[in-house]
């Protein structure tokens, strides 16, 4: 299990990947975390994809990272389409692998799925998930929490609370959405910490190398965007090459204000490109 890699005396630094959607370009993923590899990270994290469709290819990503790699692995774990059989089976399959760190999430309701379903669903939230996992496995979780509060939250203090209930169900560290604008992380590690919230808080920090992609990425995760990257965005949205770079640029400099200010953890969402996370860490450390 990761819960050591905090004792050590800085912060720690870890990748996101996540499975491709073609069998065949399993290979690819593959070469993209041997890229990652040389980088030292202290933990890889597998997405599991809408409603659990991918989660054959994050069992088998994961053990790559754990046993390949050599790196610890996190497989993401998602409650909304999960059955008790089916997580019985992929908690048996990861220990089978010697992955044994999960990230739990509640998860998008998938399009296909039935008001039915989804109203009589066997795990409401990602705490429901937690609890299951700790009766039935020795493993490490993390899970995840919002700088600018969780979408269908009604404000801070009621996404902090709900936030606290899932922590006490046993939860390691958490690892942030992604977000933009470093003083909105700050006010909420500082409440997080008031509400009892004591475990680490992991950053989670996108590299904003394409504006087309911005809006997606904004609607998803609730994420606003700040003064200065707009301007990034406005002045070099037209020019792919220029935005890029400035992007990188931007995610640097967002990096090493956290640094500066006691952060626990940096998780980088990599979008399967190893190339623009080698620039940031070389830029970094």
């Amino acid at each position: 299990m990761i819960t050591n890699i905090f004792s050590a005396d800085r912060p720690t630094f870890s990748f996101e990947v996540f499975p491709p959607k073609k069998e065949s370009d399993i290979y690819n993923i593959y070469k993209t975390l041997d890229d990652l590899k040389t980088l030292s990270p202290d933990f890889i994290s597998v997405t599991y994809g809408a409603g659990g469709s991918n989660s054959k290819k994050t069992a088998k990503i994961a053990a790559y990272i754990q046993n390949i790699c050599d790196i610890d692995a996190i497989a993401h774990l998602t409650a909304v389409a999960m059955t008790e059989e089916a997580l019985s089976a992929l908690l048996k399959e990861l220990k089978s692998k010697g992955v044994s760190n999960i990230l739990a999430l509640r998860g998008d309701r998938p399009s296909d799925m039935t008001d039915d379903i989804y109203l009589n669903r066997k795990y409401t939230y990602a705490s429901d998930l937690i609890s299951v996992i700790h009766t039935n496995s020795n493993i490490c979780v993390a899970a995840a929490c919002y700088p600018e509060i969780h979408p269908e939250s009604a404000s801070m203090e009621d996404d902090l609370l709900n936030l606290k209930k899932k922590v006490d169900t046993g939860v390691n560290f958490l690892i942030t959405q992604l977000f933009f604008d470093n003083d909105k992380f700050y006010f909420f590690r500082e409440n997080a910490r008031q509400q009892g919230i004591n475990i680490p808080i992991i950053a989670g920090i996108l590299p904003v190398i394409s504006a087309s992609s911005i809006a997606t990425t904004i609607k998803l995760s609730g994420s606003s965007i700040p003064p200065k990257l707009s301007s990034i965005l406005a002045k070099y949205g037209d020019s792919p090459e220029d935005m890029k770079k400035a992007g990188i640029d931007y995610a640097i400099n967002q990096i090493k204000d956290l640094h500066t200010q006691g952060i626990d953890g940096i998780h980088l969402y990599t979008m399967n490109n190893s190339e623009t996370a080698t620039l940031i860490h070389n830029n970094i450390f």
